[in-house]
């Protein structure tokens, strides 16, 4: 039985804990924003951040939370002075966001960023909650043994992203052996139209000007190279057990369609909606049904029209590299990751150019699979392994990968 369900009947709980994981982030932000407005129908149990230790003291003491974790193991007391006088209970550390996500709460945001968000994420999935799954990574560097295990606890996988929620609704039209593909759209970014050399050259600020979504700066650049793209193209795979082949990707500059399903007859079912991330985590957040949701009313008569175009994998070669890592299996994907994640800092920081994230990605991919590293991954630590020893292979190779850019 898949740990994505596609129909169910259950009447909602008349008050439902929930936990937040990365309250403090832009997915956290909006998931609070929503808890903000229907504090009658839920109760905090626990919320986590990195580092923002003032941020999270100030959503624990809105809230109530009986328990709040930050990563940064070095701030603890600063977390316990800024709570002081209340009765919610902190931690500090890896092991205290896991145990924020080992509490009892029904529903669980899971939105840490990075390989960091695994081991929580299953820490809530152990123990059978509804999970809305915001962290690419638990997909994309552990999909087949995340799903397996989620499945076996009798766990719930809510697909949290805009376009894997909106595949998760469309698909509810039909039978899985009527299904004959899955369509991400994907806006474009912000060089949708550029040239190949303009988006070798372009800038860290050029890269942060995204036309559509207001998201934070890794998933903003992931954007523009297209390679969250790719990565949605492997979490979609892993989410609803699909092959390479059974998902495409379609530019939608417009950003209001956001997934699409084929089935069997030809039908096409597409889901709509204004971009604002606030509407997918609704979606998750009242399922099985549905809550009042602060996003604008979509108004396609003042939108117009909408546009589609063929993605150019060679002006945009991450997302080429995604489809190549999905096929090859067996830990690439975990690769293609983690070498994406050092090709990004590497830009911030101005060690590369713009155009050699792709191509980092590219000699990590091919180095790694040259020494005979591939191999299926069965356990987060495995999962882990991978990230760490890729990442240190992509660090290695960006001295000469920034030399042929220059």
């Amino acid at each position: 039985m898949s740990a994505v369900p596609l129909r169910n009947n259950k009447a909602a709980a008349a008050v439902r804990s929930v936990t937040v994981l990365g309250a403090t982030g832009s997915i956290g932000d909006s998931t609070m924003d929503l808890l903000r407005a229907a504090k009658d129908r839920y109760r905090v149990e626990a919320l986590t951040a990195n580092s923002n230790v003032a941020g999270l003291a100030k959503l624990a003491k809105e809230f109530g939370a009986r328990y709040v974790a930050v990563a940064d193991s070095s701030r603890l007391t600063e977390l316990k002075d800024a709570l002081a006088g209340t009765r919610t209970e902190c931690g500090a550390g890896e092991s205290a966001v896991v145990e924020a996500a080992a509490r009892p709460a029904d529903w669980v945001m899971a939105a840490v960023s990075g390989a960091a968000g695994l081991k929580p994420a299953l820490a809530a999935v152990d123990r059978g909650a509804t999970v809305a799954l915001a962290n690419k990574e638990c997909l994309v560097c552990a999909g087949d043994f995340f799903m397996e295990r989620a499945s076996k606890a009798g766990a719930c996988i809510l697909p949290a992203d805009s376009e894997h929620n909106a595949l998760f609704q469309a698909l509810a039209s039909g039978n899985r052996e009527e299904l004959v593909r899955v369509v991400i759209t994907a806006s474009g970014g912000p060089f949708r139209t550029w040239s190949s050399t303009d988006i070798e050259q372009a800038t860290l600020a050029q890269a942060l000007k995204h036309p559509n979504w207001s998201m934070g700066q890794k998933i903003t650049i992931d954007s523009a190279s297209m390679m969250n793209k790719g990565l949605e193209v492997i979490e979609a795979a892993c989410l609803f057990g699909l092959t390479a082949d059974e998902i495409d990707v379609l530019v939608h500059p417009q950003s209001i369609i956001h997934g699409m399903v084929e089935f069997s007859d030809r039908s096409v079912v597409a889901q709509l909606g204004a971009p604002d991330m606030r509407t997918p985590i609704a979606h998750c957040l009242g399922w099985p049904d549905r809550i009042v949701g602060p996003a604008a009313k979509l108004d396609l008569a003042k939108i117009g029209q909408l546009t589609f175009e063929t993605p150019d994998f060679a002006r945009f070669p991450g997302l080429k590299l995604a489809y190549e890592a999905l096929r090859t299996g067996r830990g690439a994907t975990t690769v293609y990751n983690a070498a994406n994640e050092v090709a990004v800092a590497a830009f911030i920081a101005g060690k590369i150019r713009f155009g050699a994230i792709a191509r980092l990605v590219e000699a990590t991919l091919e180095a790694w699979i040259r020494a005979g590293n591939l191999a299926p991954l069965t356990s987060a630590d495995d999962a882990i392994t991978v990230d760490h020893n890729a990442r240190n292979k992509a660090v290695t190779l960006l001295p000469q990968i920034a030399l042929k850019a220059s």
